[in-house]
């Protein structure tokens, strides 16, 4: 059937490690995914977020035989952020990529990927996002007030799995100075690096990207905590309660406290039994009406559904 009379969206997650696009039909169901480098404009600059974003639009979409692009809604990290004044420069350096300016002929929104994990979850319009991934941020919206707590990059992501990996580095330093209790974090991390001393683990972790390698820690922490570890298991409690305080945060600043309105969770940490049920409890005690919801779709789709939506403003 010939298709180039078809009218399309697409819809773009962007991320510090990778960029997903979507190309969707105008009921959001997605066709094509196509999956390339980073777009983070903190961790690449704007011009490569910029091409990555162009070549992953390119894999899903060619002009002139896939009929044509109503609508395009790119969410991108720290752009609620250092780059919120910036997004006119970020839209003007992806429009100005020849791979896709004919394509998109500027019917393109940049906006957060804060909104689009809270959309991948949710059709709703007011609520409240919990990210728990490398790094972390609560973020809510009621109406047109908006919230944002945490999520200021990894010095000051608390709960997220840097700050995990980073605890359970001090805690195996600890054990092996002599100056904490014993863990089993040591024997679990001294086997999954291949390191036999603490000299040999700082320069394990010291050698790499610590953004890369103190992350890889959190499995390991969630791992020993289930088989009984009390330092893990303090860990990712400690880990669960500053979640919780972010998102109580965004809940009493947007007086969501006595409402029913959904708390949408993305990201690995919430593979923890105990990060989930921590923060789930804690939430619970100033919010007994929210509905949590998992997100089981890839992020892509709440810019999917963002861009369907920029066609009815």
């Amino acid at each position: 059937m010939e298709d180039r009379f078809k009218n399309y969206v697409i819809g773009v997650d962007g991320g510090g490690t990778k960029t997903v696009a979507a190309l969707a039909d105008l009921d959001g169901k997605i066709l094509k995914l196509g999956r390339v480098g980073p777009s983070s404009p903190r961790n690449v600059g704007i011009k490569r977020a910029a091409q990555n974003i162009a070549q992953a639009i390119k894999k899903v979409f060619k002009k002139g035989k896939n009929g044509r692009i109503l609508s395009a809604f790119v969410g991108l990290p720290a752009v609620e952020e250092e780059y919120r004044n910036k997004k006119g420069e970020i839209k003007k350096a992806l429009l100005k990529q020849k791979k896709i300016s004919a394509i998109l002929r500027g019917k393109v929104t940049i906006g957060s990927d804060q909104i689009v994990a809270f959309r991948s979850g949710t059709d709703e319009r007011d609520g409240v996002l919990l990210i728990a991934s490398t790094g972390c941020a609560a973020h809510g919206w009621k109406g047109e007030k908006e919230v944002k707590c945490t999520g200021w990059g990894w010095l000051a992501d608390e709960g997220a799995a840097f700050w995990v990996g980073q605890k359970a580095f001090q805690a195996i330093l600890k054990e092996l100075d002599g100056r904490g209790p014993k863990t089993l974090l040591t024997k679990i991390v001294s086997q999954k690096l291949k390191v036999k001393t603490k000299e040999g683990l700082s320069a394990k972790i010291y050698s790499k990207n610590p953004t890369e390698i103190l992350p890889l820690l959190s499995a390991f922490t969630d791992n020993a905590a289930r088989k009984g570890d009390k330092v893990s298991r303090g860990i990712l409690t400690e880990a669960a309660k500053e979640l919780a305080l972010s998102t109580k945060t965004v809940i009493k600043k947007l007086k969501f406290k006595n409402q029913k309105f959904p708390i949408v969770l993305v990201g690995g940490m919430f593979k923890s039994n105990i990060i989930l049920d921590t923060v789930r409890k804690e939430v619970k005690k100033v919010a007994p009406a929210a509905q949590f919801i998992q997100s089981p779709k890839a992020p892509a789709i709440g810019a999917v559904r963002l861009a369907i939506e920029k066609l009815n403003e």
